[in-house]
């Protein structure tokens, strides 16, 4: 059998979304806690995404994603393969990009929350997402979504790294941050009412999806990027590089809008994904665009979903402007270990061409620091300070060193 399903995730430089556009796939929880008492669960940030640990059928512990914009859990096909999990049928998984994935029905399986007993929900689906860890520089298994965060009110605090999960009936909010209410859109996809600001023009009130899976800050639909001619003649901009989804490359600029508001908090200066896209999830008309993680860790924020509300409380990193620099390198994590780091895109007209570097090289060196003590985080978060390197690649045979600074560029 085929069926189409709703799934996202957004990572940065590699994964705008997996999304579908049909009815939810799973089943509620198999059991709840029974605890009266808030739950504190460590995660791992990588990319800006929020990982937490699980296991599966009672297996050693996984990395899965924690991401508003999902619904049902869903695991990688070949760690479901490596699992020895029964897999049934077909589904098709539509996101960004004009094409599609296959995936497969999991039968007879369950993931449960380290650290959080008596709890357990089944496995709906194994996607392929076979780019998913290379482009995070880290195993990663699997991502679990809504049908999870409604059965708590889920605080998260990027600056702690921690969830805490409060019994959904009883709990109460004490707080000085604000509520913002959400409406869902396939079944448990939370969306609010936010104003941006495009550069030169009037403020513009619509609808967008709050997705902590998006590991950018804010990306634009192109319906509405068509609709009020974006980003506009006087905004500078670069290509999206080495953006993919589940339905293949994806297109568009970033830039900057002069605002993003969220109820009363404004946030000034957002670096933003202008889409192109003319299919696929990043084209859909029926929301403005997307809010993703890099707002979102501005803010202390409780998914109250029970009560159709998110309360966002800004956090001490709230007024950070967002400075970071460009290098000009779309750049993958390989091998079982992930130290090998390959160059999958170059940016025209950008530090990486000024450098010479070129799509198909692999660093092997960054001041003199071999690439097996690196990680892909550590050099993206490297590469978005405007300081120079001296980078050491592979090119076929040939060991070539160069310098690379980058800069930033819009």
């Amino acid at each position: 059998m085929t069926r189409s399903v709703t799934r996202s995730i957004a990572v940065l430089v590699l994964l705008a979304l997996l999304a579908g556009s049909s009815a939810p796939v799973g089943a509620s929880s198999q059991a709840r806690t029974t605890s009266a008492q808030p739950i504190t669960i460590p995660i791992e940030l990588a990319t800006h995404h929020l990982i937490v640990k699980v296991t599966v059928n009672g297996s050693a512990p996984l990395s899965f994603v924690l991401d508003t914009g999902a619904h049902a859990a869903i695991i990688r096909t070949d760690a479901a393969k490596a699992l020895g999990l029964t897999l049934e049928g077909q589904a098709t998984v539509r996101g960004a990009g004009p094409g599609s994935q296959t995936a497969q029905f999991v039968r007879g399986a369950a993931w449960s929350l380290v650290g959080l007993d008596g709890f357990s929900q089944p496995i709906s689906l194994a996607v392929p997402m076979s780019d998913l860890p290379g482009a995070m520089g880290r195993p990663i298994d699997g991502i679990i979504g809504g049908e999870f965060i409604r059965e708590f009110v889920v605080e998260v605090d990027y600056r702690a790294r921690h969830l805490r999960l409060h019994p959904r009936e009883s709990f109460t909010y004490t707080g000085t941050g604000q509520s913002i209410p959400i409406e869902f859109v396939n079944v448990s996809h939370p969306t609010l009412k936010a104003t941006v600001t495009p550069v030169g023009s009037a403020p513009i009130e619509r609808q967008f999806m709050f997705d902590i899976g998006a590991g950018t800050a804010l990306a634009l639909h192109s319906p509405f990027v068509s609709e009020l001619h974006l980003p506009g003649s006087s905004v500078r901009t670069i290509r999206s590089l080495g953006s993919a989804g589940a339905g293949g490359q994806v297109s568009g600029l970033l830039g900057r809008v002069e605002s993003l508001q969220i109820g009363s908090f404004t946030i000034d200066n957002p670096i933003t994904l202008f889409s192109e896209d003319k299919a696929g999830a990043l084209a859909n008309a029926a929301l403005a665009g997307n809010i993703g993680a890099q707002i979102a860790m501005r803010f202390h924020i409780y998914l109250d979903y029970g009560r159709q509300r998110i309360i966002f409380e800004p956090s001490p990193a709230f007024g950070e402007p967002f400075d970071r620099a460009f290098s000009g390198l779309a750049i993958r994590a390989r091998g079982a270990d992930f130290r090998t780091f390959q160059i999958t895109d170059v940016l025209e007209d950008s530090p990486a061409t000024d450098a010479g570097v070129e799509k198909g090289d692999v660093i092997t060196a960054i001041d003199g620091v071999p690439a097996d003590r690196l990680t892909l985080i550590t050099i993206n978060e490297m590469f978005e300070k405007p300081v120079g390197y001296t980078v050491t690649i592979r090119r076929g045979e040939r060991a070539i060193t160069v310098k690379l600074t980058p800069a930033r560029l819009i």
